[in-house]
């Protein structure tokens, strides 16, 4: 994150005393990426973090990729998937690599522990519901179209207060951040900026817990997943400061970029990870050059595969997909309209399409999950309709 922040209460300096009104210690722990060279914030426990209880392996989490016979492009129906579990554990991977993988969940049951991804930082995209992201750095409160990013290491849980949830969950082996461009030296964003620090939303409040009693922790570290069981509640930080922290950023407050002509996929980046991006499409004025052709052109993804998650409205390059629809467009192969798509958007003024786009610069590989609910005549959707 560019820009510090504190809450809770915390000592005048770093490092020194800092006693509870009973005269103990408060017990502090440092937060940070890159060794102690990256971000990092500072908590203040009432409890050593590291005062475990007993620890032990809880299950294997391990990615069933598929070994596949052709290059093609492909179309996912995650509606189509079942729902079940909370909301980590319902997660079903799709598509993934050594850099991110990417999953759905609908969700059926509570936490009834925290968890913490220990491999890199994860964003949560709301497709439904509301509710709260519980943390150690304190309580977000969610809604439909918000992306949750949230950083290594950090512990928390997802509580739904709605009837039903959706999540699209992409989880990086590194941080994920606004693109560079859109940030000055300082790391503060800047006017062509399509969004900014005032969109994001920090945690609102802290909710210290100091009650006693068995908490349970499970801890992602590689295909794996450990429990962890404390004797005192985990969310029990009393304040922290620094620049490493949980946030907020809605899709509906990301402002496009548009222009007399067709702009690329760049415009509509919004975060940034160790060989991806993530882009937000969202509802916007179409090309206003007289003779411009709204629709996008044919292109090869020579570099990279490109995967969208379709969310809402009436995509206008694209016909037969889907709310929920998720598509991906291997590089290598030329990709592009629909047939009659082009034609049809000339002319035309705005786009109500919302669609969340994962761009790879490492090849992905489709899961077993994600074949079982394929649309397996999409590769042939290009072909000429009588």
């Amino acid at each position: 994150m560019p820009f510090y922040h504190r809450m809770g209460e915390i000592p005048h300096k770093r490092h020194t005393t800092f006693y509870k009104p009973d005269g103990g210690l408060f017990r502090e722990q440092l937060m940070g990426t890159k060794g102690f060279s990256g971000i990092q914030s500072i908590l203040y426990h009432h409890n050593p973090p590291t005062q475990v209880s007993e620890t032990r392996k809880f299950a294997d989490r391990v990615i069933e990729y598929v070994e596949q016979e052709t290059l093609k492009h492909q179309h996912f129906l995650s509606f189509d998937l079942p729902p079940g579990g909370d909301p980590v554990l319902g997660r079903t991977y799709l598509l993934g690599n050594h850099d991110v993988v990417l999953g759905v969940c609908v969700p059926t049951e509570p936490m009834d522990y925290f968890y913490r991804n220990a491999d890199g930082d994860e964003v949560v995209f709301v497709h439904e519901g509301e509710g709260e992201l519980q943390t150690i750095y304190g309580t977000i409160t969610y809604r439909q179209g918000d992306y949750l990013v949230i950083p290594i290491g950090t512990t928390y849980r997802i509580v739904p207060s709605s009837e039903k949830s959706r999540f699209l969950v992409i989880e990086s082996v590194n941080e994920i951040v606004p693109p560079k461009r859109y940030r000055n030296e300082h790391g503060q964003l800047l006017e062509h900026s399509p969004f900014c620090e005032r969109d994001m939303r920090l945690p609102e409040r802290l909710d210290t817990h100091v009650e006693a009693g068995t908490h349970e922790v499970r801890v992602k570290r590689g295909s794996a997943l450990y429990s962890y069981l404390f004797d005192f509640h985990p969310l029990d930080v009393v304040g922290w400061d620094g620049y490493l922290y949980p946030y907020a950023l809605s899709i509906h407050d990301f402002e496009p970029i548009t222009g007399r002509i067709h702009q690329p996929p760049p415009v509509h980046q919004t975060f940034a990870g160790q060989n991806f991006v993530i882009c937000s499409f969202v509802p916007r004025l179409y090309d206003y050059h007289p003779q411009g052709i709204p629709a996008p052109y044919f292109h090869s993804n020579v570099e990279s595969d490109e995967v969208l998650y379709y969310v809402d409205g009436n995509f206008m390059s694209r016909k037969g997909v889907y709310e929920g629809s998720l598509t991906l467009h291997p590089m290598g192969i030329p990709h592009g309209p629909h047939p009659g798509k082009i034609e049809e958007s000339i002319g035309k003024k705005e786009t109500r399409e919302l669609a969340v786009m994962l761009d790879t610069f490492n090849p992905l590989r489709v899961t077993k999950q994600a074949l079982a609910v394929e649309d397996r005549n999409y590769m042939s959707s290009w072909l000429p309709t009588e």
